[in-house]
């Protein structure tokens, strides 16, 4: 039944996403999902917490289940596809195909480390794990703000003039 949910959520809001790119702007949607995966990881690290001090034990799930739902609808709405359209909507024509293949590559790397240091973190804290995901989101959101720019209505030469400010 999980899988299910999971399936239906992703595939629902991932294209509340597609459908609203255009008016809503790339920036303002990706910032949206980082503060969202912000969130569903503070959540899910607060019901380990609990659980770990046994604080409320049958809140306990349900803000575990809250807090993976909301990452996982926070990640469809933007982080799974903005980084790709931008990336395409940035990179000039005669460095386009190295470029994006750099940034999968490295958009690989970072999901084999995740997936590969996954287990030992859950090992060292639970409720630790999702504490430094949340960090690492505070920082892609600084990243964000600070170095992306917002694509949406403008051409190849407007978006490279605002990135060598």
């Amino acid at each position: 039944m999980g899988t299910i949910i999971y399936a239906v959520l992703q595939v629902v809001v991932t294209a509340i996403g597609a459908a609203i790119m255009d008016k809503a702007g790339r920036k303002p949607l990706i910032l949206t999902s980082a503060t969202g995966l912000l969130l569903g990881c503070i959540l899910t690290a607060i019901s380990f917490f609990m659980k770990v001090h046994q604080l409320s034990p049958k809140a306990v799930p349900i803000l575990a289940v809250t807090g993976i739902l909301v990452f996982i609808g926070s990640f469809s709405i933007g982080m799974g596809a903005v980084p790709w359209v931008i990336m395409s909507e940035i990179f000039p024509i005669n460095i386009k195909g190295q470029a994006g293949s750099f940034a999968t590559l490295v958009n690989w790397f970072g999901a084999w480390l995740c997936s590969y240091t996954f287990n030992f973190l859950m090992t060292w804290s639970s409720y630790g794990t999702f504490i430094l995901y949340a960090v690492i989101n505070v920082l892609a959101i600084i990243f964000i703000v600070v170095m992306v720019p917002e694509t949406k209505g403008r051409t190849l030469e407007q978006i490279q003039a605002s990135i060598n400010k």
